[in-house]
């Protein structure tokens, strides 16, 4: 291996380690400060292990600091390695480091004991070009761990829904009519745990099919009567046995997952709302206009309590995702969408936008102007999108609610011409 300069900074370093994480191991180079020849190690993932080595770097190295690069910012590791304050850590995108590894091994050649080398020469020789990672405080962590987990939770009740929806068009397709349009409500659930088909369903008399739906809340008499009739001239989609039997163990089996998943999400939600109504930005972040009770602690989490982290609202519009990539070589240009970014966060801006038009003046006729010159409504969302970010970028560096009036008084001092075509 080559020797490492060492860049200058204010902040010194007792070494500099390059650390490939993976699920079983983790490959690590260590370069100590004033040495020019960098050690090699393997560390075990597993809490002893890790604990273990880091007990002998603070044996070795007493309280001085120690700078980690590392492909991540979240997971396991991080979760182990934030425990320790004599640490540093420089978390890098993998795009990132596949660029500096390619630069040099022009073959792609990629290996775990490689990659801990470039990291490791990342942080040593180009550290001014690297950003610190400083964790927020628990309670912005806790609730960003939340709302990451629930909106996991929400994808995975849609992809079930999809499945329950094709199944039971597959052998029972009335069934659709007789819960209604919401198939994760405890309602449809209930129904296909009790009459998983048309047969079972026949079988039943109307008066408990009628004491189901009311006990369900469901007590529209012209709606009950209608299922009931439903259910009445209804004929099977299929008579084949072997088809219904294997049906409707899977559409039981998925009707009770989504009766889980439903009782998660709910929990979610109530640990939300406590969590962000203890956390002293969450002002800012619910006085948007339709950020609602999940938006709000979403776009919270993508700010996070750290004022330091974004300079400017251009830093946070890149690292959402929401601000366009812009490619120019000689006379030509090319913008397209931003792929280095958290889809998560780029998406909670995104829906942000979307809801925001139904509540904000200003956005709703932005929205408008901008459908009128032709531009598509995705694209128009994400326009609208970078401009809010400005706005909640001032708001939550001021640490100041958001104020429609003050903003509309604003646009007029400018002479904005949104105003002109409200």
């Amino acid at each position: 291996m080559k020797q490492v300069g060492i860049v200058n900074d204010e902040l010194k370093f007792a070494a500099t380690i390059g650390l490939d994480w993976a699920d079983q191991k983790h490959a690590v180079y260590l370069l100590e400060a004033g040495s020019s020849t960098p050690e090699y190690m393997i560390i075990k993932h597993s809490p002893e292990d890790i604990i273990e080595w880091m007990n002998q770097l603070r044996k070795r190295f007493g309280e001085q600091k120690i700078a980690i690069c590392l492909e991540q910012s979240k997971g396991a590791l991080i979760n182990a390695l934030i425990n320790y304050d004599f640490l540093v850590l420089y978390p890098v995108n993998p795009a990132t480091l596949a660029r500096y590894r390619q630069a040099f091994a022009a073959s792609g050649a990629k290996n775990d004991p490689g990659d801990a080398y470039y990291l490791m020469e990342l942080v040593t020789a180009h550290r001014d070009k690297l950003k610190a990672w400083k964790p927020d405080n628990e309670l912005t962590r806790s609730i960003s761990i939340i709302v990451e987990s629930r909106h996991k939770a929400v994808k995975l009740r849609t992809r079930l829904v999809n499945m329950l929806r094709a199944m039971l068009k597959s052998y029972f397709p009335q069934a659709l009519d007789l819960v209604g349009s919401t198939l994760h409500s405890t309602l449809a659930c209930d129904f296909i745990l009790n009459w998983p088909t048309l047969e079972d369903i026949k079988k039943e008399e109307k008066q408990t099919i009628r004491r189901f739906y009311y006990g369900h809340h469901s007590r529209r008499g012209d709606l009950i009567e209608k299922r009931l009739n439903i259910i009445e001239r209804s004929c099977p989609l299929t008579s084949d046995k072997a088809i219904i039997k294997s049906s409707l163990i899977m559409a039981k089996m998925l009707a009770g997952q989504l009766r889980v998943l439903a009782n998660s999400i709910r929990e979610y939600d109530n640990k939300l709302a406590a969590l962000f109504s203890q956390h002293p930005d969450s002002i800012i972040f619910s006085s948007l206009p339709g950020a609602g009770a999940v938006l709000a602690p979403r776009l919270l989490a993508a700010f996070g309590t750290d004022r330091d982290r974004f300079d400017s609202a251009e830093d946070i519009q890149k690292y959402s995702g929401i601000a366009p990539v812009i490619v120019r070589s000689g006379n030509s240009i090319w913008i397209h969408w931003r792929y280095a970014c958290s889809k998560f966060i780029r998406q909670s801006f995104h829906e942000f936008a979307n809801r925001s038009i139904h509540y904000s003046m200003w956005a709703k006729v932005y929205y408008e102007k901008q459908r009128q010159k032709g531009k598509g409504h995705h694209t128009t969302i994400r326009s609208l999108a970078f401009k809010w970010i400005r706005i909640i970028f001032r708001c939550w560096k001021n640490r100041e609610a958001y104020d429609e009036v003050k903003y509309l008084k604003a646009l007029q001092q400018s002479g904005s011409l949104l105003l002109n075509c409200a």
